[in-house]
């Protein structure tokens, strides 16, 4: 099933970069549970409500195919530099799978970036009134590299329960923070506001 504009799209709208990995497609899947599984388990372990993490892909033109996914956490009440980091475990749970699996290369390793989740967490964070800068450390702030750096730790303490989700999502597509919660043994707390 083709994805809607919003799920193609970044928090401000604009369509999010297409980036080709020299991949086949189930190792190209499995590499994007594995980036959403580590947006969700870090999420959870920091104590923030996950709503659904899921994998989409589709049939392009031409009879080739895509693959994205995405991750909805709720963060009202979370550590601004935390949720800074679970922006950026994504990435390093995609790249950590990689090295894992033998699969590692430079270009691969690059095409994971995700730029989207870094500006998501800059803009978050300067909406509350934090710094966050994207190559320097701003004055009372902190740099996408220290968040980094924090996030390389809680992937790395919680790689098995990522490793866990990751599988399930690449069977069942989609799973929700309480799915999640079930697989890993951590909490999901409650929806502010009411029910998911």
């Amino acid at each position: 099933m083709t994805p809607t504009p919003e799920q193609l799209s970044d928090h401000t709208g604009k369509p999010r970069a297409a980036v080709h990995m020299p991949l086949s497609y189930e190792q190209a899947r499995l590499g994007m549970a594995f980036h959403e599984a580590g947006h969700a388990v870090v999420a959870l372990a920091y104590g923030m409500h996950v709503v659904t993490s899921e994998v989409i892909n589709w049939t392009t033109e031409g009879g080739g195919w895509a693959v994205t996914g995405t991750t909805a956490v709720q963060a009202r009440d979370a550590d601004a530099w935390q949720y800074a980091a679970q922006c950026a475990a994504g990435t390093l749970a995609q790249v950590q799978y990689l090295m894992v699996h033998g699969l590692w290369t430079p270009e691969r390793a690059a095409a994971c970036a995700a730029v989207h989740d870094r500006e998501l967490a800059v803009d978050a964070l300067a909406s509350q009134g934090f710094r966050l800068g994207r190559d320097h450390v701003p004055n009372g702030g902190k740099s996408w590299g220290m968040v980094r750096g924090m996030a390389r730790r809680k992937v790395a303490h919680r790689w098995h329960e990522i490793r866990t989700v990751a599988y399930a999502m690449n069977e069942r597509d989609v799973l929700t923070g309480d799915e999640i919660a079930a697989l890993t043994g951590l909490a999901n707390p409650p929806f502010a506001g009411g029910a998911a």
